[in-house]
């Protein structure tokens, strides 16, 4: 009856304040401890912030500056837009609770989380692409995918339990209704 209701919605609660407890790690990880780097090998360090490659001359990392990179092909509006995108499901994940105990529709908040959260990935992805293989991508680019993942199932459970309660609050309106008549 209720009780075991009440336990499942409280499980159901509990995981996914988990799950964005752990998409909020893993952001951290990816955007702050690594410092948005989704390359970052000893030859190479590309991340949002930053596009360096090996100097042979002087022996070192060089970090290009935009004119450089304008010439290889990389739009600054892009990387920019891409940084937007994917900082901001950040900002999305440290307010997520918030969202939960104000807004109706906790599904909302991780779907667009996870949506813009892809945009930025892919859009960023698109831009150098031409300057990494697959098997340079670092440990933070795993995060970041492994997040995207996290996101699409907390707005899926949380959309797929909004859906159920919407089911049981017209049932619930058409036996009213028939008990008034």
């Amino acid at each position: 009856g209720c009780p075991g209701r009440l336990r499942m919605g409280h499980l159901l609660c509990t995981l996914i304040l988990l799950q964005a407890a752990g998409v909020l790690v893993l952001m951290f990880y990816a955007l702050l401890w690594e410092a948005g780097n989704v390359v970052s090998l000893p030859e190479k360090r590309i991340g949002f912030y930053n596009f360096c490659l090996w100097n042979e001359t002087a022996g070192e990392l060089q970090c290009l500056q935009y004119r450089h990179l304008q010439v290889m092909g990389i739009s600054l509006p892009g990387i920019v837009l891409a940084r937007v995108c994917v900082y901001s499901c950040l900002v999305f994940g440290i307010f997520y609770p918030l969202f939960v105990a104000h807004v109706n529709s906790v599904w909302i908040t991780p779907f667009f989380s996870a949506a813009l959260l892809l945009v930025g990935l892919l859009l960023f992805l698109s831009q150098i692409w031409n300057w990494i293989s697959v098997s340079d991508l670092s440990c933070a680019f795993l995060a970041l995918v492994f997040s995207l993942i996290l996101q699409a199932l907390t707005a899926f459970r949380c959309c797929t339990v909004h859906d159920k309660k919407k089911k049981n609050q017209v049932q619930l309106l058409k036996v009213y209704k028939l008990v008034l008549k």
